[in-house]
């Protein structure tokens, strides 16, 4: 059997289990907005890899304790460098489709970029486990800001710009390392997961925890999951599908 049978039989599976679910929960991370322009972090061309600089700026205590690198970052945010008008892709827009059939039960993303939302998904079906790079929240009180609002301050002049309410340290609404995610989300991932009828992880590695924990989940509970991503993934074992290959076009068909 060729290789293009094989992967025309996986994508007709694919599209069977698609069809036949009313209740998915799509689990997204940096593999399906490569095709937007926003590179991922670890791979040969990743943002972390050519730059390692800009990865300690995820690093909640460097961010915290080095002036230098909270002025880099809020410079590089200002010039328009840190994803400003990126768009979504064919396969956010895809995803969508899965909305309008009304058989989206959730979206948990591992993406800080929004495009899930800017493509048409409904907020409360979104699930960004790691924050957004869209808003700014304070560090020390509840303060929480669009981002633009914040750059306009940076343009002005200011290098590293203060909380307006209590003066302590801003940052990008995204969880860093060293801090803790949000409880809450990771109960209505579990939650979702629980009473889907079809798990879909798509350009995501599955290496980082915990949530990558909903593919074992719902392998223990029986729930049909397709991997799709372009490269294999440490959990492809727990998949009843698995398709390594272009995330967007696969989504197109899939969807």
């Amino acid at each position: 059997m060729s290789n293009e049978l094989k992967s025309s039989e996986l994508i007709q599976h694919a599209q069977t289990l698609v069809r036949n679910a009313s209740n998915i929960v799509v689990l997204t991370g940096a593999g399906i907005s490569t095709a937007s322009g926003i590179p991922d972090f670890r791979g040969p061309q990743g943002i972390w890899t050519k730059d390692p600089e800009a990865e300690k700026a995820s690093n909640i205590n460097f961010y915290m304790s080095d002036p230098s690198i909270r002025k880099r970052n809020w410079a590089l945010r200002a010039e328009g460098k840190l994803w400003a008008d990126v768009e979504p892709n064919q396969g956010h827009y895809a995803l969508v489709k899965l909305q309008d059939r009304e058989s989206l039960d959730m979206l948990i993303t591992q993406n800080v970029d929004e495009l899930h939302q800017k493509s048409g998904i409904n907020e409360s079906k979104v699930i960004e486990i790691h924050g957004t790079t869209r808003k700014v929240s304070c560090l020390a009180c509840e303060y929480r800001e669009e981002m633009e609002l914040i750059l306009d301050r940076v343009r002005a002049g200011e290098e590293d710009p203060d909380c307006p309410s209590c003066g302590a340290i801003l940052k990008s609404a995204t969880i860093s390392f060293g801090q803790a995610l949000i409880p809450d989300d990771l109960h209505r991932a579990e939650m979702a997961v629980r009473r889907c009828d079809l798990l879909m992880a798509i350009g995501t590695s599955l290496a980082v925890g915990p949530i990558n924990q909903v593919v074992p989940l719902a392998n223990q509970l029986d729930i049909p999951i397709i991997i799709i991503n372009g490269e294999k993934t440490d959990f492809d074992h727990f998949a009843s599908l698995v398709i390594n290959a272009d995330i967007s076009e696969t989504l197109e068909v899939v969807c």
